[in-house]
């Protein structure tokens, strides 16, 4: 697994290093190539952040938590990216197994009722707007979030409304 480990806010020691090499590597029991991950540890008056990005097959796995001290950060982190893991693993081996045995008798398509499943389609109009405009628009709409046509970049884009109240901006790339 191939780690890249950055602080912000402050300078990450050799010892907080290999501790997060030693406990991300545990991770790489679940691929059969080589994963590289973005790991940020940084702190913020007494909260230790620690977010973890990892793109595999065209998703993303990305997990955050914070505590008061970076070593539990690191471990709890890892827990939650095993969990992801293991629920991406079990869905994309449920749906080899669906697409083999896709239909029942009757014709009709079989279904796991415990799946979420998509339940409504919503088509809209995309008018390019800036981002401050498309922040304008989502808190008058009061939702968390907005797709819209950025007008600088001719790019649908979509704005969103962080946990620290702060906004957030997703501009997508084709890989």
């Amino acid at each position: 697994m191939k780690l890249n480990i950055s602080g912000k806010n402050f300078t990450v020691t050799k010892a907080l290093k290999d501790y997060a090499e030693k406990k991300l590597g545990k991770l790489e029991r679940f691929f059969d190539s080589e994963v590289e991950a973005q790991v940020t540890l940084s702190v913020e008056k007494n909260r230790h952040i620690v977010e973890v990005t990892m793109p595999i097959n065209g998703m993303l796995l990305r997990g955050e938590t914070e505590t008061y001290d970076m070593y539990s950060s690191i471990d709890a982190v890892v827990d939650k990216l095993e969990k992801q893991i293991e629920k991406y693993k079990t869905k994309t081996a449920r749906n080899i197994k669906k697409k083999s045995f896709d239909y029942s008798g009757n014709g009709k398509k079989a279904s796991n009722e415990n799946e979420p499943r998509i339940v409504r389609i919503k088509k809209f109009a995309l008018k390019p707007m800036d981002l401050e405009e498309a922040v304008m628009q989502m808190d008058l709409l009061g939702h968390d979030f907005f797709v819209f046509s950025n007008a600088e970049t001719d790019e649908v884009n979509v704005v969103y409304k962080r946990r620290d109240g702060n906004y957030g901006l997703i501009e997508p790339e084709l890989l």
